[in-house]
């Protein structure tokens, strides 16, 4: 119970003070002292929660390591937080704050894809960067010239499921989906993948984020014997308790499901309902020498790990924003912020070599396929196994 309850104070820390920042500005402050000022929007509240906050502190580690290096260009970096809470309307309002309010032109966010998906039109209207490590909608590919993201695109996730159940010799699925752009996202690629293959979705069944008991939904679709069950939520929260009561109700085939599935708090309530299911997801590599590092250090300092990759993407953000401000030296230019985005090769936390395309997509990563371990087996760095690449065609 320590780790969640580390998590409520990070994001009543959050929320109290909007401004989160480790400058050492002398008393006779010039103007090469000022900080570089640039918003963050994550879900710190709402079903994205979880790794809403398991970002915005990697992103705050990162702005520490940055600042007690000296800064950029000798300039501290500060943060100016506001809560996204994972929907499209609340993300609205902090955008607006950040940009009419604070000014800033360079926001680092948003988790969730919804929310995402209702700021990018206003930011690219306004040219203002938005930066994702989370989102990962494939309609955000077409979100304009401002938009980009590190995290992988859902058409991967969709496709890679859809293999791998083909593979797997699953001929018939039923689905559980969060009524989310982000849920609905990989349901829709994982589904359209499936099919043409030919396999065949014989149910599917919906839910609000505030549904808490999915038996209703649950026996309907198990009542058409599938072969197989897939899960699509936007909460761990709820990913956690559909699998449980899926096993409660009698349900012993397989499953399958994606990142928030297996992340710790789904796993922890989960239990042994979970073992054996399957997901497509990011992982950091163990050779990784980067993400690794990371990951004790985010250990270290936190005292919990939870969905490795977002961690590691959210934390690499910070030191691309940091390059790019470099170049740019000036937080309110925006368009050379873009274009040394569009240049930019890094090598960090989730990988090396990766760049950005001309939709601000990430190239050069990809997806693995992975097995929850039994609980006995399971550790705080190890929760599942890694099978393989995601299956790409």
């Amino acid at each position: 119970m320590r780790r969640p309850l580390r998590q409520r104070l990070f994001v009543l820390g959050l929320l109290t003070v909007l401004a989160l920042t480790l400058h050492g500005c002398g008393e006779d402050a010039s103007e090469s002292s000022e900080p570089f000022r640039i918003g963050v929007m994550e879900s710190l509240t709402g079903a994205g929660e979880t790794y809403g906050t398991v970002a915005s502190q990697a992103k705050q580690m990162a702005l520490d390591e940055i600042n007690a290096a000296g800064g950029v260009n000798g300039r501290p970096l500060e943060f100016i937080v506001e809560d996204s809470k994972c929907n499209a309307q609340d993300a609205i309002t902090a955008y607006r704050k950040l940009t009419e309010v604070d000014g800033v032109k360079i926001i680092l966010g948003t988790s969730c894809s919804g929310a995402m998906l209702g700021v990018a039109p206003l930011a690219e209207a306004d040219g203002v960067i938005l930066f994702s490590g989370l989102a990962s909608n494939p309609d955000i590919a077409n979100a304009g010239d401002y938009i980009f993201r590190t995290q992988i695109s859902d058409i991967q996730v969709g496709i890679g499921t859809g293999n791998t159940l083909w593979a797997d010799g699953i001929r018939a699925l039923a689905t559980i989906t969060e009524s989310t752009d982000y849920a609905e996202g990989v349901r829709r690629t994982t589904a359209a993948q499936f099919e043409k293959r030919g396999g065949q979705i014989v149910a599917e069944e919906y839910y609000a984020t505030d549904v808490t008991d999915f038996r209703s939904q649950l026996e309907k679709l198990l009542a058409t014997s599938p072969d197989a069950l897939h899960v699509a939520p936007q909460s761990e929260f709820a990913a956690g308790t559909i699998i449980k009561q899926a096993r409660e109700l009698g349900y012993e085939g397989p499953i399958y499901a994606e990142t928030v599935s297996v992340g710790a708090t789904a796993l922890e309530i989960a239990g042994d309902a979970a073992t054996g299911m399957k997901a497509i997801t990011a992982d950091l590599d163990p050779a990784n020498e980067k993400g690794q590092d990371v990951l004790a250090k985010f250990r270290e300092r936190y005292d919990y790990v939870t969905l490795p990759w977002h961690l590691g993407s959210a934390y690499d953000d910070v030191y691309i924003a940091a390059e790019c401000l470099k170049k740019t030296g000036d937080d309110q230019d925006a368009d050379g912020f873009r274009d040394c985005m569009y240049e930019i090769t890094w090598s960090g936390a989730i990988g090396d070599d990766y760049s950005f395309d001309e939709k601000g997509e990430v190239v050069g990563l990809s997806r693995v396929v992975v097995e929850v371990l039994p609980t006995a087996e399971r550790t705080e760095d190890r929760k599942y196994v890694v099978l393989g690449p995601a299956p790409r065609s």
